[in-house]
């Protein structure tokens, strides 16, 4: 199991002018963290975009820079489900993952 979710937050004096955009939900002109980890709250994966960038958008970057491991998952384990909140929408996610891992993932 997998627990998805994302982080506007200030940009610091020595972020660069890339990393920089604005998220209109939180009003916050900065960085957006967004992190997947386990039921025990330990970190799969991180990942960093500008605050711009929507929840759905940083995830399907997140899970493609990291694609590798599902590639490598064990065949015993039939499924790993995701759980997010309502930032996210899960039918463009299962179109968008789909087309990533290519019906690899039944």
């Amino acid at each position: 199991m997998i627990i998805i979710d994302s982080q506007a937050v200030k940009n610091t004096c020595n972020a660069s002018v890339e990393s920089k955009g604005f998220c209109f939900y939180k009003a916050t002109n900065g960085i957006k963290r967004h992190l997947a980890i386990d039921t025990l709250g330990f970190p799969f994966f991180t990942h960093c975009t500008c605050a711009n960038v929507s929840d759905d958008a940083g995830l399907i970057e997140m899970f493609t820079l990291n694609i590798d491991y599902f590639k490598s998952k064990p065949i015993d384990i039939p499924k790993i489900t995701i759980l997010l909140d309502h930032g996210y929408h899960p039918e463009y996610l299962t179109q968008e993952l789909e087309r990533i891992y290519k019906g690899d993932y039944d």
